[in-house]
């Protein structure tokens, strides 16, 4: 019974996510592998031989590989599933993009978001915005399964020897062409990897509000900047910002929510975390329910103040 895990990369290093997919790979059971395709990728596939707990890394280097299109991945990918049990991919939107034409081309049943892997086909993840758990088993004979990160912890980086095997990279299927990129550069953590996440919600009234309150507080904390889909609906901050189920799902070791209420669809994506702080003025605010420690204050007096001690 081996198990393979899809990496995420920027052809240099391996992405956090791809950490907590191979812990999760580890606790199917067996001998753990992981594939590294993309175009010019060795010292990502050197990279991912230094995980601990990976066996060996699978290698495939070519044009086709060179964006992550889904249609060639996934092809790659189905290439070499007949010789695993278990091929796991993070839930992030690259894993999600490719590993339900996987299922697909394998004709077997996906297991999403899985939290737990209570033996080698059973597996927990959560429904209903994660106001419940269910246990799923799977009889196929391939499992393929998207991995909640936040449910497990990442796998060390360094300390592994695994020997880094080329393979034949699939042609171009032709399906879909890559055209180009915009990408954000930012000046502090990426939500999703950063150790603290300051959240603001609707409560803050505007955009401007949003950034003199709670960017001080970041910058104090070297924190990564988050939003409820409220505020993020309201223009208060860029979609890319948005903790929740349709959002970004988090698992800082301290979240702090300002002026959020905590609807059931923003605990979803960050309820996980180790440490939850509240701040808001309505004392029957749903998010003083999961919160760790809660503030009642105005956070217009309460977010300055804490700035200032800090």
């Amino acid at each position: 019974m081996t198990a393979l895990v899809i990496a995420e990369h920027d052809n240099a290093q391996i992405k956090r996510a791809t950490l907590n997919t191979v812990t999760a790979a580890l606790a199917c059971g067996g001998d753990v592998h992981v594939l590294v395709a993309g175009e010019n990728a060795a010292a990502a596939a050197q990279a991912a031989a230094q995980i601990a707990g990976v066996a060996k890394v699978l290698h495939a280097d070519g044009a086709a590989l060179a964006h992550g299109l889904a249609e060639n991945l996934a092809a790659q990918v189905v290439a070499l599933a007949k010789s695993y049990s278990h091929i796991l991919f993070p839930a992030t939107a690259g894993g999600k993009n490719v590993a339900p034409r996987v299922a697909a081309l394998l004709d077997v049943a996906q297991v999403s978001d899985a939290t737990k892997v209570v033996s080698p086909d059973t597996f927990e993840r959560p429904i209903y915005a994660g106001n419940a758990m269910a246990t799923v088993q799977s009889a196929d004979p391939i499992k393929v399964i998207t991995v909640r990160t936040t449910g497990f912890d990442a796998a060390a980086a360094s300390g592994g020897s695994a020997a880094v095997e080329s393979i034949a990279a699939v042609a171009d299927s032709g399906s879909s062409t890559y055209l180009g990129a915009e990408i954000a550069k930012l000046d502090r953590p990426e939500l999703t990897a950063a150790k603290i996440v300051v959240s603001g919600g609707r409560a803050l009234g505007s955009s401007e509000k949003f950034n003199e309150v709670l960017t001080p507080l970041a910058d104090k904390l070297g924190a990564a900047l988050g939003a409820s889909r409220a505020a993020v609906d309201a223009g208060y901050a860029p979609n890319d910002w948005q903790v929740g189920q349709t959002g970004k799902i988090v698992a800082p070791s301290l979240y702090i929510a300002c002026g959020i209420s905590g609807a059931i669809q923003h605990l979803a994506g960050m309820k996980d975390s180790k440490v939850i702080v509240a701040i808001n003025k309505d004392p029957e605010a749903p998010i003083f329910g999961v919160a760790d420690y809660g503030l009642e204050a105005d956070l217009f007096t309460a977010v300055p103040e804490l700035v200032a001690k800090l």
